[in-house]
């Protein structure tokens, strides 16, 4: 089984955005970046799923006429600071998070221990399809603990590891 993970294509942001579930437009180089990810993929790739976010779904759509949304795939939910810079938000309290962000929420939010018990969710399901090549675009946050889920990073360190916008990794199982 060949499951390709594809973070979306560059969103239009402002600098030092907290954006995980705020739905954004997609920067003008969206059909550059999307036919280098369409280049990428194989033709057959039997089902396509998508996290709800705007700049996740319209790639799917460009990939697929009908790709399955799911929001277990939505990036970390920032609760409160979604929407908002990092340098308008309490310094203490996201120093605090920062700190143990495993299992510590920004207000509202969500650890990244919830985050990853509904990602493995998701995967656990998929695995179990039976399909042999499937396409899932989603947020760098997801890809990196679906990555660490199948043992190829470590948890601790997945921050580490840079998944560019539009970027593609396959994960053979």
């Amino acid at each position: 089984m060949e499951i390709y993970l594809i973070r979306h294509t560059r969103p239009q942001l402002t600098k030092g955005l907290i954006y995980g579930r705020t739905d954004l437009p997609l920067a003008e180089s969206f059909e550059e970046e999307m036919i280098n990810v369409r280049s990428i993929l194989p033709e057959d790739i039997e089902a396509v799923y998508s996290s709800p976010s705007q700049r996740c779904s319209h790639l799917a759509h460009a990939i697929s006429a009908k790709p399955l949304l799911d929001e277990r795939l939505y990036e970390l939910h920032f609760g409160e600071w979604e929407g908002k810079t990092w340098d308008t938000i309490d310094r203490m309290a996201s120093e605090i998070w920062m700190e143990d962000y495993m299992n510590r929420r920004p207000p509202a939010g969500e650890t990244m221990l919830e985050m990853k018990e509904r990602v493995k969710s998701f995967w656990d399901e998929i695995k179990a399809t039976g399909k042999q090549r499937i396409a899932v675009v989603t947020h760098g946050g997801v890809i990196r603990l679906l990555l660490a889920i199948e043992g190829q990073i470590a948890i601790e360190n997945m921050w580490e590891r840079v998944i560019s916008f539009g970027e593609v990794v396959c994960i053979s199982t």
